[in-house]
């Protein structure tokens, strides 16, 4: 029966009520009304009202806890509304799409840029060029003793492995004398070289031949020589 009359109601505060799949009860609460005042005012019973201020009121609040905006209104009243214009949505559109766009570009700056004063560093061309270098497993070192000092050079042998670079042979330059170490690369591994040096405080050089870029050669220099 409660279904049935409120399909019978035909006002336009209940036809907007219906359209949001409310009950009175629902909408009476949303309104802060009582039910009997949701059913006056979508009967157009005002008289029940005290007074015709406080008809006024409770229809205001009816609408705006409804959500009723002013094109609906002047639907629900039977009055002339402009159609929605088609560039206006377009351009919302278009809106919507840049700032998804710009909140992108926004995310990728703030993974690659620190905030100066952070304590940490951009990322500079240098850096980005060592992130592409094959990783340090792939790389051969060759650890050469260039200065007589065997035990010295299989110490930077072994902390060079503990970098995770393969460790070919360790064994004695043909000669001796080398003042500091340096490491040596073969052509294409200028980069693997800049890498290993920068990771041991040393100076790097290239090879007069050689075909292997992934081929490092460590002649270690004396130990007690700066640089070394």
């Amino acid at each position: 029966m409660e279904l049935v009359r409120q399909t019978e109601k035909s006002s336009p505060l209940a036809a907007a009520r219906l359209h949001r799949q409310l009950t009175v009860d629902e909408a009476a609460k949303r309104a802060g009304l009582t039910p009997d005042e949701v059913d006056w005012l979508e009967d157009g019973r005002v008289y029940r009202f005290p007074s015709a201020d406080a008809a006024l009121v409770a229809t205001l609040l009816y609408a705006s806890a409804l959500g009723i905006d002013h094109r609906e209104a002047r639907i629900l009243a039977g009055l002339p509304v402009a159609p929605r214009p088609l560039e206006t949505v377009a351009r919302g559109r278009r809106l919507i799409a840049l700032a998804a766009a710009a909140a992108t570009v926004a995310a990728l700056v703030a993974v690659l840029i620190v905030v100066p004063g952070s304590g940490r560093k951009t990322t500079s061309p240098p850096a980005m060029a060592r992130s592409l270098l094959p990783p340090a497993w792939k790389v051969e070192v060759d650890v050469l003793n260039g200065c007589g000092d065997i035990n010295y050079t299989r110490q930077v042998a072994s902390h060079i492995q503990a970098l995770a670079y393969r460790i070919g042979r360790v064994t004695r330059a043909q000669h001796f004398g080398q003042a500091h170490t340096v490491i040596y690369f073969e052509p294409g591994g200028e980069g693997l070289a800049s890498r290993l040096a920068q990771q041991l405080g040393v100076d790097s050089a290239p090879l007069p031949g050689g075909s292997n870029p992934n081929r490092l050669v460590a002649i270690v220099g004396c130990p007690n020589v700066a640089g070394t």
